[in-house]
């Protein structure tokens, strides 16, 4: 494997899943449902992400205005199945409150947020800020997270650090544009980098185990 775009061609040709809940793949793609999912899925599970975010639906609070009007407390209780709920019921009240403050509404949040502005926010990362701007605002922002830095390891890539590993990933797509396009034909950019990242991580929940990928599937085709 010697660039990211042999790795995009040969995850691409194992068919993986990655379109059935959401064309992509994060489910509710463009939603504000993903700004406050990409918070609750920081060092949890994604199943138990969903079950926090059925009771924010439940209780109206997928929206900047719902999540503004809930009590504290019942936010804490709501988004207890995804774990470190006191901090992150914090972290997303902030949120929520600076996203209501500075952009006033979703639409316009996902126009004119730029990557400097949320990793200014307390507990927002590079890979959830990357997350929030691909997910939810369909721009062109390539996510990395541990699956990724794993798989890369397993092929014998190790980087220093997000940056490094997110410009591999960049620069071999842009050097084979082209035949990307032929992968992914009439889709943007953005979302080409949205499946990538998502068969990254559906690859590696089959086939890596502890600290280890297996490679093997993504061999040479026969």
């Amino acid at each position: 494997m010697t660039n990211s775009y042999e790795l995009l061609e040969a995850l691409h040709r194992l068919a993986l899943p990655v379109r059935e809940r959401d064309p992509w793949w994060w489910p509710n793609s463009g939603t504000y449902e993903v700004v406050i999912g990409a918070v609750l899925t920081q060092n949890t599970r994604w199943p138990k992400v969903e079950e926090a975010l059925e009771n924010l639906r439940s209780l109206e609070a997928l929206s900047i205005e719902g999540l503004a009007k809930l009590d504290e407390e019942l936010l804490r209780e709501a988004i207890r199945p995804a774990g470190f709920y006191n901090t992150k019921a914090k972290r997303l009240r902030l949120l929520n409150q600076s996203i209501g403050d500075k952009f006033g509404d979703f639409e316009t949040f996902r126009r004119e947020v730029d990557r400097r502005w949320l990793l200014g926010k307390k507990g927002i990362g590079e890979e959830t800020a990357d997350a929030i701007l691909n997910y939810a605002c369909y721009r062109e922002a390539m996510v990395v997270d541990a699956y990724t830095a794993a798989l890369l390891k397993a092929f014998g890539y190790e980087f220093d650090d997000y940056r490094g590993i997110q410009a591999w990933l960049i620069e071999g797509l842009k050097n084979y544009d082209i035949k990307v396009r032929g992968l992914f034909p009439d889709i943007p950019k953005a979302q080409i980098y949205a499946l990538f990242h998502g068969m990254i991580v559906e690859y590696c929940k089959r086939h890596k185990r502890g600290k280890r990928v297996d490679i093997e599937p993504l061999g040479s085709e026969e």
